[in-house]
């Protein structure tokens, strides 16, 4: 197929030489000087304790790279968390140190970990965990992605917001089971010739569970 009438129709209409500038590589249809982040090259972020909200606000656009595309690695300690995760049966109890009951019917308790640590007349002694998380059969965190947006409608209606398994497969909802050591992507798309800003909010770890729930199935992956 023979183009020249094309190219010199474009060139006629934008000059006969591409400029690279990235605020003229769109109405130059010239993107493929256009560089950023791919999901093959995404930008790295690494994550280590739960829960924690990731906040990007920034732009995107074919006046630089149409799509944007965050790979957030979870590397989870389980030995220190920002929330007491209840286990099966059990519930998290709030230990203050420096409060001391007033109520004449109830005695402060004391709390010495070295004081009994063997079984004393059939008592177990006590395992506090500060902080920690429990050691549950296939654990499982969850990840929320909120799209706050910037109140500009203009914008906002023609920007999409998604997330990708490790497989880089998109998801249709807002929810997302990851393992305790894996990784994810965010991927930010711009629809319209044009910079467009974003607010988005991704909850890490506000839910941990045992195994994924029932409706998380391979047909809940669908594109976005």
């Amino acid at each position: 197929m023979d183009v020249t009438p094309q190219i010199i129709r474009i060139n006629e209409i934008y000059g006969a030489s591409d400029n690279t500038q990235p605020q003229t590589l769109s109405a130059s249809r010239s993107l493929n000087y256009a560089e950023g982040p791919s999901i093959q090259r995404p930008t790295i972020e690494h994550l280590s304790v739960i829960p924690f909200k990731l906040r990007y606000e920034d732009a995107v656009g074919l006046f630089g790279a149409e799509n944007h595309f965050v790979r957030i690695n979870v590397t989870i300690d389980p030995n220190f968390s920002l929330k007491c995760f209840e286990e099966p049966f059990w519930e998290c109890a709030k230990i203050d140190y420096l409060y001391i009951e007033e109520d004449a019917f109830y005695a402060s308790a004391e709390i010495d970990p070295l004081l009994d640590p063997t079984i004393e007349n059939t008592y177990v002694p006590a395992d506090i965990i500060n902080g920690g998380i429990p050691l549950l059969f296939d654990p499982y965190i969850s990840v929320e992605l909120k799209n706050l947006k910037t109140g500009n409608q203009y914008y906002d209606n023609w920007l999409d917001v998604c997330l990708y398994t490790r497989e880089r497969e998109p998801i249709a909802g807002d929810t997302l089971y990851v393992k305790l050591n894996d990784y994810f992507y965010v991927g930010f798309h711009a629809r319209d010739t044009r910079r467009l800003p974003y607010n988005v909010e991704v909850s890490v770890g506000e839910e941990l569970r045992s195994g994924l729930p029932a409706w998380y199935t391979n047909d809940y992956n669908a594109y976005c």
